[in-house]
This record gives C-alpha cells, structure tokens and sequence, in this order.
C-alpha cells in the first residue's frame, strides 16, 4: 500500500492539513500524520485542534513515497525548524520519493534547505523570495518539478492533493476520487 507522512505543527494550515489527509485517504493511500512537537494535538493556524496518529520520532525511520506539508504560520516555521523532519526529508529526497509542499512551506522548509534549486516552484504570494535558488511561477496552481511538487495555498488545496494522489496512484484514481467530491 502506499504510505504518504504529513507532518503537522501548532499554526498548520487548517484547510490545506485537513484536505491533504482527507483526499489522499479517499484514494487508499496509508497516511500517517505526525506532530513534530511532543504532543500529538497541535492547534491549526485557525483554531481548529488536530490530532496527529503519532510523534515524528516514532516514525522517524520509516520510508514512505510522499511527504506531504501543509503550510500556515508559523505552522511552516515549526516545519523548517524540525531537524528530525529535514533529515527525513533529505533521506527521502535521496530515495526520489515524492516531496510536496503547500503554502508558505515551499518556501519556509523547501527553499531554506535547499529542496528547489534549480526548479521550478510556487507557494504563497508573498514568500517568494524563500524559494532560494528556485524559478517562482507565479500563475499555477500547482507545480511540479521532478520529485518536488509545490502549490500556492489554501484555495489550492484540492487540486494539490489531487495532484499528489495522481502521481501517487494514477491519473483514473484521482479522477475517481475528483468526481465522488464534485470536483
């Protein structure tokens, strides 16, 4: 079965976290949701509380073939200041495994530590100059660039976790998923 982690953290975006977790389990997909913080509860950026099924650390040496993260504030700075999440980025990034990004986490996790050089990327009006080394493509959606794919934000949400589910399971599968949501 294919396994996606979604790290989650106090200030995550409510609807991107949410629609993620949401969309991927329609399509069958194994995901696991992880706090980075010693709780499993965190509190969204808008004030929504969330469970995670675990702590990042007891997953920490698992291998999956997507990580997914959702953006919010300062949810994508609790994201970019997890060691534990960019070392397992990093090793999964070695593996070609699928890292997506979403909001202001293109830019606050993938372009502080180096994930988009030399792609292309999107996120969140306004972050752009994060997106270190990275070409910004201002007018999609959704971008993909080898193994990164990247998306804008909240209204974005659905067609970047369709997206991931595409590429994760075939374009049929999210195709299923979009009409059973009315997409």
């Amino acid at each position: 079965m294919t396994k996606v982690l979604v790290p989650i953290a106090n200030g995550s975006e409510d609807i991107e976290a949410v629609t993620i977790i949401d969309v991927l389990r329609r399509g069958d997909i194994d995901v696991t949701v992880a706090s980075v913080h010693q709780e499993k509860q965190i509190l969204a950026a808008r004030g929504s509380n969330i469970v995670a099924d675990v702590l990042l650390e007891e997953v920490s040496d698992t291998l999956y073939d997507a990580i997914v993260l959702p953006g919010g504030m300062p949810g994508a700075e609790h994201l970019r200041d997890s060691k534990l999440l960019v070392d397992m980025l990093e090793k999964h990034d070695i593996e070609d495994a699928l890292l997506a990004a979403i909001c202001a986490s293109p830019a606050m996790v993938f372009g502080t530590h180096g994930f988009v050089m030399d792609k292309q990327a999107t996120c969140y009006p306004g972050f752009e100059s994060g997106l270190t080394g990275a070409e910004y493509i201002a007018d999609q959606p959704v971008v993909m660039d080898g193994n990164i794919l990247t998306g804008q934000g909240p209204a974005s949400a659905m067609v970047f976790a369709l997206s991931i589910l595409g590429n994760l399971k075939g374009y049929e599968v999210a195709q299923e998923v979009a009409d059973g949501l009315l997409c």
